[in-house]
């Protein structure tokens, strides 16, 4: 049968990622550092000379080996669109929280410097004092999703200055995880060169190629989940949406009425379980868009009726998806 990629070539490199990753593991106890921003916090903690402490959201980043202060890193790259840095979802008990912390907004140049970049400057600003700043900025914020960004001009304001990093000494590969973040990148480069697939170790782009792999797809090779863009195609045309998580537990967010009937232009709905330590597929699930939706919007419509119930509003338009869900649904199939 022709397959699309080299699948040989590809799971060689996806072998040293693998490597690389068991090496964070018993070295440092990191896990999983191709998801969410793990990867980026190693590169900030590198230059730093800070230890990262394990974990994803809810932990802190990064602790000094030699006071202990720990920090709470924002970062936001040279290429995006924001330039400027995010605190998603937060609560008060979340900005509360930064008081016990030190937080560093960073700067990751990609443009000028080989993929995935390296930190040229940072603003260091105590907890306290960003903390007391966000419960009076986000006193006016009306935004259900409860979504603020800090500038760097904002930050200027408050009277902080960044403070530039000498990234000469870093091209040296200079840092405790350089040797390992060296190898990651030109893995990296290897793989996007095969698969044509743009900062492959961004969003979700890897999980999505361990995938296709499996189901002999194409992924897109367009970042982001704007609207009229799709995960996965065929040798035929069609396009595929993708869900990839560590659980058969598959969260769906910002599901708006435009991004429902944008799965409905698809030809399945592909519902996967990987092991990210392992870097291998599990189980693959296939269910129809029209189930899929159906599914949403019911779930979504309880949310919110549960909520008016309580007196309060949705904050996000977000659902799971469980394997019981999708069981029970008419075009369920279990693909791998």
């Amino acid at each position: 049968m022709k397959t699309i990629y080299n699948k040989e070539k590809i799971y060689t490199l996806i072998n040293k990622l693998k490597d690389i990753q068991h090496i964070f593991l018993k070295e440092y106890d990191i896990n999983d550092i191709f998801s969410n921003s793990k990867f980026y916090e190693i590169i900030i903690a590198n230059q730093l000379n800070h230890i990262p402490i394990p974990g994803h959201s809810g932990s802190r980043d990064a602790r000094d080996p030699i006071t202990n202060q720990e920090f709470e890193y924002k970062h936001f790259k040279e290429t995006s669109s924001n330039h400027s840095w995010t605190f998603n979802d937060y609560t008060n008990n979340t900005i509360e929280h930064l008081k016990s912390c030190t937080v560093l907004f960073t700067h990751i140049n990609d443009k000028d410097f080989k993929y995935p970049g390296i930190m040229d400057w940072f603003y260091e600003v105590p907890g306290v004092e960003i903390s007391d700043y966000l419960k009076e900025a986000t006193k006016k914020i009306k935004n259900t999703r409860k979504m603020i960004n800090v500038s760097p001009s904002q930050l200027d304001k408050l009277g902080y200055v960044p403070q530039l990093i000498d990234t000469d000494k870093h091209l040296n590969y200079q840092g405790s995880f350089q040797h390992l973040l060296y190898g990651i990148s030109n893995i990296s480069e290897e793989l996007e060169n095969i698969t044509n697939i743009e900062k492959i170790l961004t969003s979700n782009k890897i999980w999505e190629l361990i995938v296709a792999l499996e189901l002999n797809h194409k992924v897109n090779a367009e970042q982001g989940g704007r609207l009229g863009s799709y995960d996965a195609i065929d040798f035929s045309g069609n396009t595929f949406e993708y869900k990839v998580y560590k659980t058969r537990n598959w969260n769906f967010q910002d599901i708006s009425e435009n991004v429902l009937n944008k799965y409905l232009t698809d030809k399945a709905m592909i519902l996967a379980v990987v092991n990210k330590y392992e870097m291998k597929v599990n189980e693959i699930y296939s269910i129809s868009p029209e189930d899929a939706v159906n599914k949403l919007r019911e779930k979504l419509n309880k949310k919110i009726d549960n909520l008016k119930k309580q007196g309060k509003e949705i904050r996000r338009l977000q659902i799971n998806l469980t394997l019981s869900d999708i069981k029970n649904m008419k075009s369920f199939k279990k693909i791998y």
